[in-house]
């Protein structure tokens, strides 16, 4: 009996170690999905209150009706493929929510880099603001960051 019970626990303890390691696989090999502004409003209200009054969140509505519908403003005029989420919401910036959203991961700062969130600089900036843009115009990352900072 002894023999068979040590069997087993090797075999259960084997099976488990699979399944954890399989899963922790899964998550980090399957693709961060968009999770709308909505989402990080619930814990980042003074953040979300700033987005709100900027000309990022009215970035869709800013578009002619017949640029609305054109693909090519979608990448700068919406976030996430196919202009699901109007605006230039969170995830513009921060990068696809779903790996970091959760408040265990967000309260730690490494995790949350670790788990996909992206800190914003200038490069992240010059992806819309830059001579691609038919309304570009000279773009002053210092004075435009000062308008839309909401870091603590």
């Amino acid at each position: 009996m002894l023999k068979s019970s040590g069997w087993y626990m090797r075999r259960t303890i084997f099976i488990a170690f699979f399944l954890l390691t399989g899963l922790a696989f899964v998550a980090r090999s399957a693709s961060p999905t968009y999770v709308g502004v909505d989402k990080c409003r619930i814990c980042h209200n003074k953040q979300y209150k700033v987005w709100e009054s900027s000309k990022h969140a009215k970035a869709f509505d800013s578009l002619k009706p017949e640029e609305q519908k054109q693909e090519k403003c979608f990448k700068c005029h919406t976030t996430g493929p196919g202009a699901k989420l109007k605006g230039v919401q969170c995830e513009a910036c921060h990068g696809p929510g779903s790996g970091y959203k959760t408040i265990t991961i967000m309260k730690d700062r490494a995790k949350a880099i670790a788990a996909g969130l992206v800190i914003p600089n200038e490069e992240t900036c010059k992806k819309c603001h830059n001579a691609e843009s038919p309304n570009f115009k000279a773009f002053d990352f210092k004075s435009q960051w000062e308008k839309i900072r909401h870091g603590k």
